[in-house]
């Protein structure tokens, strides 16, 4: 048996083991990596092998394989043991709670079981009580504030839960699941420290959980904390660095990790779509464009992530393409908020807003902390010069969360439309602290500093630096530096920015107005500069230009050939760069 056999055996226990706990998210996640990794055509025989159980007893029982966990590169994992239960221990008591939770009646689902001392058991109460809280704050949040008021509601079960499980913690009596359960509703008060050793004590015992892999790496927020947990070196450690390294805008690392992992689970759509997002994030859209396609292929129903292929399809202007994904998520689950948003970008991309706006909407009443919808929705009303309800909309989404680039960054399109570049000022400096490598963000921060208020050009000159240093698809950034090294008569600058910008738009094949200033600029300065020849050919290919460009052309293009021979030019016109 190899290293692959030995993951499909930790995963179908996973599956079970979740399920049985109502960890659905969990179990889901774990399932889509089992039949995500790859079979050897030599040694592959389709099989119908199923996870046996051993004899029961009372207590938890362990299993530590006998495989060899040497992964390849010769990265040295250690050995979990599996869990092995005992199907008696509140067994009947346990099946009805179950059946109760899985209709959505939690506190029928704990009232079930609160005489059972088993640690299943235990979890699943808590758990079903826990959910029972969150519903009943969702209810009141609702009767009190609407579906997108901000509240100070809480869950009143977290109190009662955080005691039950600390008891039990102390006394050593709780198991992987009620760790998981424990680590959430510390980061629910506010508790991240405890929550984070609490978490790391539940993944170290229990490392397929993927629910509480995710909660540690919420509580991550910077590379130090990061560095600082104490985990145990199983492969399920891999997923989750590859995870936060991507929150924490680690790119490279987190696509070398995921490269990696694909070598073991080539068939994960999971890593495929967490490639997609790290691709995303560095703006490599056609990239990602490919990677989508080659997802809703294999899996045509598949609604998660997909609203980021959407914004994909949104920048690219692929409008028939957004029209296709918006029709067929709306079949396939037109009432999940990946749907709303997806269909919202459809509309704005339409120039439809209120529709727009009316999906987002729709999403964040499925699910109020989603936090695509709120940037979103925010970015519609700033198409609408409705900059209240955009400022609302953005601070939502910093609320969910504060490291959201697109929020900071929305908040300063809002200020500045309203002529207040210092708050502008603030929100965009915000964002790019979080996203330095986007381009866009430097040079709305140049536009802040140009305005009358500030006037600080030698600023706004930094900030075009750094975007044509961050791949400025739209080379903006070259041909304002360009311009105002002109304006402040920096001409050897000035001629250095506009030959740059020539060379990108030659080489990207691009015409239009910057590519006639370009030409105009250096026909003058090599005209001024005595150097004719080098004049006369910019000049030339201002000829291809019709209208006032060519006419503008053919005068300075006399000019110069006059001055060459030596006859006065009393008829040039001396044209504006």
């Amino acid at each position: 048996m190899n290293l692959k056999d030995n993951y499909r055996i930790e995963l179908r226990a996973a599956i079970r083991q979740l399920s049985d706990r109502c960890l659905y998210a969990a179990s889901k996640w774990a399932g889509e990596q089992l039949v995500g990794i790859e079979h050897d055509p030599a040694k592959f025989t389709p099989s119908n092998t199923r996870f046996q159980r051993g004899s029961s007893s009372i207590r938890r029982r362990f299993r530590t394989s006998d495989i060899s966990s040497t992964p390849i590169a010769g990265v040295s994992y250690v050995s979990t043991p599996i869990m092995e239960e005992d199907e008696i221990v509140d067994g009947d008591f346990y099946l009805v709670a179950k059946s109760y939770f899985d209709c959505r009646e939690y506190r029928r689902a704990a009232h079930a079981l609160r005489d059972q001392g088993g640690k299943k058991s235990v979890f699943l109460r808590c758990y079903a009580l826990y959910l029972a809280g969150e519903k009943r704050k969702e209810e009141e949040l609702m009767e009190l504030e609407g579906p997108l008021g901000k509240s100070d509601i809480v869950n009143r079960e977290l109190v009662s839960i955080e005691r039950e499980l600390s008891t039990f913690r102390k006394n050593g009596t709780i198991d992987p699941f009620g760790l998981y359960l424990y680590g959430l509703v510390l980061k629910e008060k506010g508790n991240g420290n405890l929550a984070r050793t609490v978490l790391v004590e539940s993944v170290n015992s229990y490392p397929w959980n993927w629910n509480a892999w995710l909660e540690l790496q919420s509580l991550c927020t910077t590379v130090d904390i990061l560095n600082s947990l104490n985990l145990n070196n199983h492969w399920m450690k891999d997923f989750f660095l590859a995870n936060a390294y991507q929150e924490l805008r680690m790119h490279k690392e987190s696509l070398s990790k995921y490269d990696y992992l694909h070598g073991i689970f080539g068939f994960s759509n999971y890593i495929q779509a967490q490639i997609a997002k790290v691709q995303y994030s560095l703006r490599e859209f056609d990239l990602v464009e490919g990677i989508f396609e080659d997802l809703l292929r294999n899996d045509p129903y598949r609604v998660e992530d997909m609203d980021m292929y959407s914004n994909v399809l949104y920048a690219k202007e692929c409008s028939s393409a957004l029209s296709y994904l918006a029709h067929r998520v709306f079949m396939t689950d037109k009432y999940r908020p990946e749907s709303c948003c997806i269909i919202g970008n459809y509309y704005s991309l339409k120039g439809q807003h209120e529709k727009a706006v009316l999906y987002f909407r729709r999403a964040l009443k499925l699910d109020r902390n989603y936090l695509s919808a709120w940037t979103l929705m925010g970015h519609e009303f700033i198409e609408m010069k409705n900059t209240p309800a955009a400022v609302d909309a953005y601070r939502h989404a910093i609320d969910i969360n504060p490291s959201d680039y697109r929020a900071w960054y929305g908040l300063g399109q809002a200020y500045e439309m309203m002529g207040m570049p210092f708050y502008a000022l603030h929100y965009f400096r915000k964002s790019v602290f979080f996203q330095p490598n986007d381009s866009r963000l430097w040079i709305a921060m140049a536009h802040c500093y140009q305005t009358d208020q500030l006037n600080m050009i030698d600023e706004a000159m930094k900030c075009y630096k750094r975007a044509a240093n961050c791949n400025d698809r739209e080379s903006i950034a070259l041909n304002q530096l360009a311009k105002l090294n002109a304006d402040l008569g920096r001409t050897e600058e000035a001629v250095f920015y506009y030959k740059k910008d020539l060379e990108r738009m030659e080489d990207e094949e691009r015409e239009g107005p910057n590519m006639v200033e370009t030409l105009f600029f250096l026909a003058k300065y090599y005209r001024e500069q005595k150097r004719f020849e080098e004049a006369e050919v910019y000049c030339t290919r201002l000829m291809d230009y019709t209208g006032p460009e060519k006419e503008r052309a053919k005068s300075l293009l006399r000019g110069i050939r006059m001055e060459q021979t030596g006859v006065p030019s009393m008829d040039v016109e001396r044209f504006p760069p």
